[in-house]
């Protein structure tokens, strides 16, 4: 991926097509600027899909740690699933 491209919201929407080719074709990202703050990013679709998956990994690996953790600590004190759901059913009555 190519260091990315800076421009301003005017100059986005006056060059859209180009934007999107370029993040397409070139795979180099524009941070778009709003009162020169940035305020959003135009990657290719195919980036956003694997930053997708890298975070939706990232996800799945700490819960599955902090599901590690809470089995290591033993049972003492917990409810079973099917408790808890009608412990919530109840509260919801």
């Amino acid at each position: 991926m190519s260091e990315p491209i800076v421009a301003s919201m005017a100059e986005v929407r006056s060059h859209l097509a180009d934007v999107i080719d370029r993040a397409r074709r070139e795979e180099t990202p524009t941070i778009i600027t709003r009162r020169g703050r940035q305020e959003a990013v135009v990657i290719d679709i195919q980036e956003y899909q694997r930053l997708r998956r890298i975070a939706e990994d990232a996800e799945e690996a700490w819960l599955n740690r902090l599901a590690d953790e809470a089995e290591s600590e033993g049972t003492e004190g917990s409810v079973s699933l099917e408790e808890m759901a009608a412990l919530l059913r109840a509260d919801q009555s």
